[in-house]
């Protein structure tokens, strides 16, 4: 059991993933949670952040922090998802190990896995094929994350664990309408072509893919309980077992933000990955399972987006 009364680090606070990992540590009784700005602290500097540490001393660290993006992101800026992501996770786990970190929570990403990798992926399926070209940049940084970490456990007995989350949206997602992720930049392509009853909305490539998404909410409650039970060097995939394609996915966006328009997908554009469906079986062994319905989630997550985006 964590001691709710120590200090939580959670870095990459003001994103989607750490703001709902403060939500729910604070809603969970901790006290003490720490989720600096980068302006307050620039998680590329080393410097900074051994300082920081040492200041403040958390007992436990979530690292939510990162550069993040879609296809056009990862292939506009390659060398940006590679460095920074390497560096944010070398300042991190340096500095807990260095400072005493009772427990650190990697959070990395589904497409550390093979573009082909069997359905639904298991953890043991990393490092055995070719990545999905179009997130390579990003997935190289993350899979150099749980080496990083995974090495601190077996040189230093760092108690380090690491997690694989499905495709994420909910409150606090990046709605920047070139380098955002799919249930994002939909929410808001929808949300535009509403206020201006256009008459379609065209969605990259051809809905063909299928995509496992779950509520960030849903995340932040299954990132609490590894903290609390998972002491394990292997990774552990957290996925809610919704499992749409990208058309159905499409048209569930469109009724929660209530678009009247037509869909057409423009298939000229890649699809990515055909399938990315992770089995979730371990966490599900240690008593969680997914609360939030795909429905419930795309209205809370629209709903979110009116208050703090589009108002």
């Amino acid at each position: 059991m964590l001691d709710r009364s120590k200090t939580v680090f959670v870095a990459g606070a003001r994103g989607l993933v750490g703001g709902a990992l403060v939500r729910k540590l604070r809603t969970d009784g901790f006290s003490k949670v720490l989720g600096p700005s980068k302006a307050e602290l620039d998680l590329c500097d080393a410097t900074a952040v051994d300082a920081y540490f040492a200041t403040h001393k958390p007992g436990y660290v979530l690292m939510a922090a990162g550069k993040v993006g879609g296809i056009h992101a990862n292939s506009t800026y390659p060398a940006d998802f590679v460095a920074i992501n390497l560096a944010i996770a070398l300042n991190t786990v340096q500095s807990a190990h260095r400072h005493g970190v009772e427990k650190f929570l990697y959070l990395a990403s589904t497409c550390i896995y093979p573009r082909l990798a069997p359905q639904p992926m298991r953890e043991a399926d990393i490092w055995t094929g070719p990545l999905e070209p179009t997130n390579q940049p990003y997935a190289v940084a993350k899979l150099a994350g749980i080496e990083l970490v995974t090495g601190f456990r077996r040189q230093f007995g760092f108690s380090g664990i690491c997690a694989m989350p499905t495709n994420l949206y909910g409150p606090g997602d990046n709605y920047d309408p070139m380098n955002s992720h799919v249930p994002a930049a939909l929410i808001r392509r929808f949300h535009e072509a509403k206020l201006t009853n256009a008459s379609e909305v065209v969605v990259w490539g051809t809905g063909a893919p299928k995509r496992e998404f779950m509520h960030v909410d849903d995340l932040a409650d299954a990132c609490l309980l590894l903290m609390e039970t998972y002491d394990d060097p292997q990774i552990i995939n957290i996925g809610s077992g919704i499992e749409v394609t990208i058309a159905d996915f499409a048209a569930a966006v469109k009724d929660a933000t209530g678009y009247g328009g037509a869909l057409r997908f423009d298939t000229t554009k890649p699809d990515g990955a055909p399938r990315k469906l992770v089995d979730s079986s371990r966490l599900r062994s240690l008593g969680w399972t997914s609360k939030i319905s795909l429905d419930d989630g795309l209205k809370s997550a629209y709903a979110a987006f009116l208050r703090d985006v589009a108002a």
